[in-house]
């Protein structure tokens, strides 16, 4: 009997173990939430990548771009363009919303526009990432109509007052893109300093805004409450501002579905998020079950990206000496991130 493969997640972790799959001869089914590389289609427009482009590439396809480093678009076209290479079976806007262990399977709810459909399979990958899933403040006023867990296009805010709070990348790239559609940009973060981790060359030019008064910062500073025209901060020493916000972009970060996995099943570490599988196969403790990318470190998720995440199907679906190739190419570029 042919072995049904399901991947849930159709990023680039998703699309590389299906390659893995179908060179093994399997024919794998992909499915997504949002469309092929929803987690990229959330990066800020014109967002430059931190990596060069030969780190980004699955299944040997090479990712050709204009200048050093590709682009969010150039990156949207070349995943989609290798899913159209491979002839990969790809169904968009159909979510995972449930499975379990059924005689000898894997029984699956899919959540689709037309309802929920079932779906059986032999084996489960789990490729979802964490971008469906904003680590949340829980403060009055976050469900706001002006209020955004993710970086939307600048130009949308000329002219107006933004509230941006966080301190990595995201953060920094919104503000940076809304100062210069036009926007008075402030920047709360609960920490003293931008985090260590800011692309080389984001850092100094936002410290330069700053230092101009062009942008202003808040840090060691946490917000309180969130008002339709204001947003309500206090800083380290205990003092209190009222901050004038048109729209208001909390980037402050992402976690895996932590309930999707509880409800497989899969065992997780209570504090450090951490599921419980073989680190040579990727496979949970649930039999078929396997995680690829992100969602293998839990809490953690930024020990893995694109560069090493990719070699995943190698480890799902390769054999003995595909998997010590996985691993040491995955410990090769961890180390080279510096991550």
């Amino acid at each position: 009997m042919t072995d049904r493969v399901l991947i849930a997640g159709a990023g680039p972790i998703g699309l590389a173990c299906a390659i893995s799959a179908r060179r093994r001869g399997l024919d794998p089914l992909v499915i997504d939430t949002g469309a092929i590389a929803h987690s990229i289609v959330r990066y800020p427009v014109g967002m430059v990548f931190f990596t060069t482009p030969e780190r980004l590439e699955i299944g040997g396809h090479p990712l050709v771009c204009a200048g050093p480093k590709a682009t969010r678009e150039e990156a949207l076209k070349y995943y989609r363009g290798v899913a159209r290479a491979e002839g990969l079976r790809v169904r968009t806007y159909a979510r995972l919303a449930g499975a379990e262990r059924s005689n000898g399977g894997i029984a699956c709810r899919l959540s689709t526009r037309l309802g929920e459909e079932p779906m059986s399979c032999d084996r489960l990958v789990l490729a979802t990432g964490y971008f469906d899933h904003p680590n949340l403040l829980g403060i009055p006023g976050e469900e706001l109509p002006h209020v955004s867990h993710y970086a939307l296009e600048p130009h949308l805010t000329a002219g107006l007052d933004v509230v941006i709070v966080g301190g990595k990348n995201s953060a920094v790239e919104q503000a940076l893109g809304c100062f210069r559609a036009g926007a008075r940009v402030t920047l709360v973060y609960r920490g003293p300093a931008l985090k260590p981790s800011v692309k080389y060359w984001l850092k100094p030019d936002l410290e330069n805004r700053i230092k101009a008064g062009e942008i202003c910062a808040r840090w060691s500073t946490n917000v309180e409450r969130i008002a339709p025209d204001t947003v309500l901060v206090r800083s380290a020493d205990g003092g209190t501002e009222r901050i004038a916000a048109d729209r208001v972009y909390l980037l402050t970060g992402f976690h895996p579905d932590f309930a999707l996995f509880r409800s497989l099943g899969i065992g997780l570490d209570e504090e450090s998020g951490r599921p419980t599988l073989s680190e040579a196969s990727l496979e949970t403790n649930v039999p078929g079950v396997h995680l690829a990318g992100s969602v293998t470190a839990g809490k953690k998720i930024s020990e893995v990206f694109i560069e090493n995440g990719r070699y995943d199907g190698e480890k799902i679906f390769g054999d003995r000496e595909s998997r010590t190739w996985a691993e040491l190419a995955y410990e090769r570029d961890t180390r080279e991130t510096g991550e």
